[in-house]
């Protein structure tokens, strides 16, 4: 049976203006980090995707490290969309991203302009389009000059292949200094995606401001710290959690006496509120008018679907917010 978008889906979702730009996006992005590689299950990768577009959530947020195997989210998001969403492409926003490894040689990864045009060649081969939406560099280059990584931007931009730009994981000065230097070759910087969340706040050191004052979008990644803010750790670790297994991002010993209690108290307040704690803790974010969108993941769609109801209930009263530094802090 072919997919049909629903169609009270724009009825249902918040658009947020992107900076200063003409481009909105949805208050909740689709990230796909993970649960959308070779390893996965296509059908569930394709429920997901269709659960979101009917939810209003327009924007899908990919990168060219994405799997795994590297590379794999943008070959099958490229074969969900062609197959179910065919005629609807101008009514999203797909962005990618370069900056990690993705192959051998020394023109495989950081920020040259070498690098940057090959690997947005070839996210675009996998995904079958002729452009993407949004291009990131995905984090600062050390080595390569700065002026190099943003004019290899510029550069695509001007070639016809991505409409805007964006950088990810660069604190205050140097976004500045990208910020400035686009303004200058006259593409300018569209949004930053930063690691931002209750546990993970160093964005409100300086670089919130300099986004706001830019007039540059921002939408935060991994805003349920790897899964700690919400119910799966109240009772501890599980064994089958991100926590228990010894590689990923989120190690067993980051979940420690003290980030368990912040996580019951944290709990307590977004039942006091008639929320689930991940509903709370994207709600949080979301708060803040310099916050464009908050990307969110997925491996159930029942996940998915507790997300989205945190748009019910964005507004913090004062004293809300008071615990809620009190117990963070």
């Amino acid at each position: 049976m072919n997919y049909r978008p629903a169609p009270s889906r724009y009825d249902k979702m918040t658009y947020r203006r992107c900076g200063k730009s003409g481009l909105k996006l949805p208050a909740l992005s689709l990230g796909l980090w993970h649960n959308f590689g070779h390893v996965d299950v296509l059908e569930n990768s394709r429920k997901l995707l269709q659960l979101a577009f009917d939810a209003g959530i327009t924007h899908f947020d990919l990168a060219n490290n994405y799997g795994p195997p590297p590379g794999s989210a943008e070959e099958n998001f490229g074969k969900i969309l062609r197959e179910d969403f065919s005629g609807f492409r101008d009514q999203m926003v797909i962005s990618t991203k370069a900056g990690y490894y993705m192959w051998e040689g020394p023109y495989g990864e950081w920020g040259s302009k070498k690098y940057l045009v090959s690997s947005l060649d070839q996210s675009l081969q996998r995904m079958g389009l002729d452009y993407v939406d949004i291009f990131y560099h995905h984090r600062p280059d050390p080595d390569t000059p700065l002026e190099e990584t943003m004019a290899a931007l510029d550069h695509i931009v001007r070639q016809g292949k991505a409409l805007y730009v964006g950088i990810s994981n660069y604190q205050a000065d140097d976004a500045a200094k990208a910020i400035s230097i686009l303004r200058d070759l006259g593409t300018p910087c569209l949004i930053h995606q930063p690691k931002y969340s209750m546990f993970e706040r160093w964005v409100e050191g300086g670089l919130l401001d300099v986004l706001g004052n830019e007039g540059v979008g921002c939408i935060p990644f991994s805003p349920l710290a790897q899964g700690m803010l919400t119910d799966k750790y109240l009772h501890g670790v599980p064994e089958d959690s991100r926590a228990a297994k010894s590689h990923g991002f989120l190690q067993k010993s980051a979940i420690t006496e003290e980030t368990l209690s912040k996580i019951k108290q944290l709990n307590e307040l977004a039942a006091i509120r008639g929320q689930s704690l991940a509903q709370m803790a994207l709600s949080w974010l979301l708060k803040d008018d310099r916050i464009t969108s908050v990307l969110i993941g997925a491996s159930k769609t029942t996940q998915l679907e507790d997300s989205l109801k945190c748009l019910d209930n964005l507004s913090f009263s004062n004293e809300e917010l008071s615990k809620i530094e009190g117990i963070l802090t």
